[in-house]
Order: C-alpha cells, then structure tokens, then sequence
C-alpha cells in the first residue's frame, strides 16, 4: 500500500502538466522557436513578429503620422544572430522575458549615461522579467554565445505603436560623434555602415 502510495505522488507530481510543459520548454532549440512562432529577420538583428495591433481604438497622431495607440512583438536573438544592435525608438517600449537564456540590454540615454539591465528568471542575481526602455534612449542587447538554450526570447510592448520610420539605427560614425566615451562598446554593438541601396 505504502509503495503504491507513493507511486502515485512520485509519478503524479513527475508527470503533472506543469511538469511535462516545463521540461518540454528546456528542450526548445532556437530554430523550433522561430519556425512554431513563424518570426523572421529583423533589420536590428535577431528575429520578430507582430503579434499585435491596437485596430479597435483611435490612432495615435505624431509627428510622424497616426499610429495605433499600442503593438507587441516576439523578439529573439539565438547564437545564429546574437546581437541586437543600437538603435533608437521613439516610443517607450515595455520588455516582457520569455525563454531561454538571459539577455544583457545596453542603454543610453539622451545625455550619454550608459546603463545596462540583464532580463532572466534568476532573480535572486538581480536579472529582471520586465524592463521600460524610455522613447529617445538607444538600445542595444545582447545574449553570451554558448548559452544553455542557444536563444533569448522576450516579448515587446510599444506605445505609440512601433512603426519602421520611427526607428533609428545607430551606425558607428552616426553614434561615436555622439557618444565618444562609449566607442569601444558601441564598436561591437552597431553596424559599420548602412546598407547599400
């Protein structure tokens, strides 16, 4: 009796849904998780998607034109594309963790003062489920090479709702004139020079 007792509570609790979602979700590798999300490349570096858009309530007038009061996004960055390279939005953007490995996000601000944020689930080190970037701050993020799970994946709020001609990329020359004292950085994460047309 006492066997098949603690049978039951050994495989109940091993075999629980929660349990078998959690270890599933270890066992995700980066190109599972962009193929199941259908999320492609971002001009930024890593992988996105839209998930939403405000359609129900009034637009959001500025100074470059409507937008809709609030998007989401999947964001995620894998060993393939590592790197989220600096740029600038307009709007404040709401971060949200989600999988994977912890992401380091480098930010500055309009007067230069860098800060830097690590998004993960080890709270106890002081990672973070839930960073506001501020419109008007570069950013940049980054996840290590080699990581456990191979990919970070989080989830974006944005408000006004994003839009491409709100968004700056901070290329070397273009941020080095304006943050000397961060070149070294700003050297690894940003693009060299835009695309050619």
């Amino acid at each position: 009796m006492l066997k098949q007792l603690t049978c039951l509570l050994f495989c109940g609790a091993f075999f629980s849904p929660y349990n078998y979602a959690h270890n599933a979700q270890k066992n995700y590798t980066a190109e599972q998780v962009i193929e199941y999300l259908g999320l492609k490349g971002h001009v930024e570096g890593g992988f996105y998607k839209r998930t939403y858009q405000a359609n129900n309530t009034a637009t959001i007038t500025t100074q470059k034109g409507e937008r809709f009061s609030m998007t989401s996004i999947f964001y995620l960055l894998s060993a393939e594309s590592p790197i989220g390279h600096f740029h600038l939005n307009r709007s404040d953007i709401v971060h949200y963790f989600q999988l994977g490995d912890p992401i380091t996000y480098y930010l500055i601000d309009p007067n230069g003062v860098l800060s830097t944020v690590v998004m993960g689930t080890n709270l106890a080190a002081g990672e973070q489920l839930q960073v506001t970037v501020p419109g008007g701050t570069w950013k940049a993020s980054k996840i290590v090479p080699g990581g456990h799970h191979g990919y970070s994946l989080i989830s974006e709020a944005v408000s006004p709702g994003f839009d491409f001609a709100d968004m700056t990329l901070g290329y070397h020359d273009l941020l080095i004139t304006q943050f000397p004292q961060h070149k070294a950085l700003i050297m690894q994460l940003s693009p060299a020079l835009p695309p050619e047309k």
